[in-house]
């Protein structure tokens, strides 16, 4: 048999992530996705313990999705890479690492709630990686469906175009089956076999308007996208199927339009319409915007999606097997992958071997030979490398851009039961520590104390089961507590001079800084705008470290500041006694002097404020600050 041109086979890959609020119905959707592609013979239950994509023992025994799992299924003559994501905030970085390497998503939403918050927080983490969609309105059958007010939501939340290609028949215990607006045919599934027979009815005469109105709705938009479809449209004419959807294909892929379809996953109705939108309309690895890099003299360049073309890799997720050592999730955008293959590592500048490749099922492995430009695979044998670093050809270095995760926000004290067991749990904390970017381990330096830090009570929990079970270590967390932040809403100016003898010798020092606010989010930041002359560029880095050292304690509750410039706009130095210790102690002093400053004219006209990092405070309140009275 001839072998596959890898070119070609490039096409016809669909590299997926199913992303929503948690408990919209995403792993119910996906176990039905790969039931009626054959991948399964059962359909999976979230409520039995039974599902594919869910396989770790706390995912099943909580009902939820805790770490992305990715699988492989085939519709059409397509391949389909699907990673199953997270819901719950906790787990947002499995989210945003699955996101990075993604080339489309299907956005799940409950048709009883529309766009949830970690919906419309998903759906901006999509916006930044530039991710075509497209939104499946699940849960048609549930008591307070509403497909119109979800369409509304989608407007006004997330403020994009809705462009309706099939709409339900009936709601909550009336919903039958889905209407397809362009063809204008009822598609009904057969509860008989678990909805994989479908049929194909005219539309009853009671919706016969309601198909034109979405229908003209859908080409008067697309009209404006192609000038040909426009032509046929102004002429009366009807445009082809073919016609409409490879407008409809370009205009998903260029993020101009969203397409909806709805149904219920749990009764097995609207799947297969939601697979073929997979293929028609998300795009193929060619055909997104290659990733771009910077080579070792710091020039960015691109590294368009080629398997003849020089190997670049990303390492998106890692996963430590206590039994099986360590797994690392592979992005291939160029060249091809293979077994035994030296690759380096970019961001460490050293090489690596690949031993083993696999083309993952959920907890399940097929191993491959190679795998080409376009494939997600996971591999073994990478010591080193860990989340969003890259791996390529030695002859042709590049670095990709990685990801960012957002900071941990809730902490708690960590100790073993047994006695001797402390430098067990040190290494097993640093073994998730190393899989999960937001999870961070530190030892307390005034009670000693291991304390853990992670995205709220559920993450830390979890952490702490998977030490139990996975490394059969017995430990006890503490109470966790929340990590605040402080900053100012006001600017201003101080003058710090040191001058001293101390240790046998004169030390002096004198720095004016500007103390500003920046927007929230933006972290902290020293501007070097000093008169010439005034100090000496060698002192520079002694100035911002003493800033930045000013900034761990804050004025009001002694949180971390953050969100804050410091301009350094004067100072004085001396030839001879001048010194980093003069310095450091003249910045920290103007530094202090402007934040209680601000402090003071803060609380004075209530706009001190204490920003909460948690992702539960911002959208559980939708409010970004709380004020402190006088």
């Amino acid at each position: 048999m001839a072998k596959e041109d890898p070119r070609s086979a490039i096409a016809s890959i669909r590299n997926i992530g199913i992303i929503a609020h948690i408990d919209a119905g995403k792993t119910t959707t996906t176990e039905r996705m790969l039931y009626y592609t054959g991948v399964t013979h059962q359909i999976g239950d979230v409520d039995e313990g039974t599902t594919q994509t869910d396989w770790m023992e706390q995912e099943r025994e909580r009902g939820i999705t805790i770490t992305s799992a990715a699988i492989s299924c085939s519709w059409r003559d397509h391949r389909i890479n699907i990673i199953d994501t997270p819901g719950h905030v906790d787990f947002t970085a499995e989210v945003e690492r699955s996101l990075r390497v993604l080339d489309g998503a299907v956005a799940v939403l409950d048709a009883r709630s529309g766009v949830e918050p970690q919906s419309e927080v998903v759906w901006h983490q999509a916006d930044r990686y530039r991710v075509p969609r497209i939104v499946f309105i699940n849960k048609m059958d549930r008591a307070g469906a509403d497909f119109e007010a979800t369409l509304d939501d989608i407007r006004e939340t997330l403020g994009v175009l809705p462009l309706v290609v099939n709409f339900p028949l009936g709601q909550e215990d009336r919903f039958q089956g889905v209407i397809d607006v362009y063809s204008g045919e009822y598609l009904r599934w057969s509860t008989d076999d678990r909805g994989w027979t479908m049929n194909r009815e005219p539309a009853p005469d009671s919706e016969r308007q309601r198909v034109e109105t979405y229908r003209k709705e859908m080409l008067d938009t697309l009209a404006t996208e192609d000038e040909t479809l426009l032509e046929a449209v102004l002429a009366g004419g009807t445009p082809s199927r073919e016609e409409v959807w490879k407008v409809l294909r370009k205009a998903t892929i260029d993020r101009k339009v969203t397409p909806v379809f709805c149904g219920a996953a749990l009764r097995d109705r609207g799947i297969q319409p939601l697979l073929d939108a997979v293929v028609e309309l998300l795009p193929s690895p060619v055909e997104v915007v290659p990733p771009t890099g910077l080579d070792p003299d710091g020039v960015e360049r691109s590294r368009p999606i080629d398997p003849d073309g020089p190997l670049c890799c990303l390492a998106f997720k890692t996963v430590t097997e206590r039994e099986r050592g360590r797994l690392s999730f592979l992005r291939i955008y160029s060249g091809i992958l293979r077994e035994g293959q030296e690759v380096h590592n970019a961001n460490r500048g050293e090489t690596e071997r690949i031993v083993h490749l696999f083309r993952m099922h959920a907890a399940k492995r097929q191993r491959v030979k190679e795998a080409p430009a376009g494939e997600i695979v996971a591999a073994t044998g990478i010591k080193s490398a860990a989340t969003g670093e890259t791996l390529c050809d030695r002859d042709h270095p590049i670095r990709l851009e990685s990801m960012q995760f957002p900071e941990p926000v809730v902490s708690a004290a960590l100790e073993g039961r047994g006695a001797g067991d402390e430098e067990r749990i040190q290494f097993a904390l640093s073994k998730l520590a190393g899989d999960d970017p937001t999870f961070r381990v530190r030892i307390d330096e005034n009670t000693g104390q291991t304390v853990i830090s992670g995205m709220g009570e559920l993450h830390l929990e979890v952490l702490e089961d998977r030490l139990n079970r996975e490394f059969n270590l017995k430990v006890r967390m503490g109470r966790p507590q929340v990590t605040y932040r402080e900053t100012i809403r006001k600017t201003v100016e101080s003058v710090g001079t040191f001058e001293r003898t101390t240790g046998g010798r004169d030390h002096f020092g004198r720095v004016v800084l500007r103390i500003k606010p920046r927007a929230r989010g933006t972290g902290l930041r020293f501007v070097w705008n000093a008169a010439d002359g005034s100090i000496p560029e060698a002192f520079r880095p002694v100035i911002e470290q003493a800033f930045r050292d000013g900034t761990e304690s804050g004025i009001q509750f002694g949180y971390p500041i953050t969100d804050v410039e410091a301009e350094l706009i004067d100072g004085a130095s001396h030839e001879v006694h001048s010194t980093e210790l003069a310095f450091h102690a003249a910045t920290i002093a103007p530094a202090g002097a402007s934040l209680t400053r601000c402090r003071f004219a803060a609380c004075i006209r209530k706009r001190w404020t204490i920003r909460s990092v948690s992702p539960r405070f911002a959208l559980w309140t939708s409010c970004p600050s709380r004020r402190i009275p006088e």
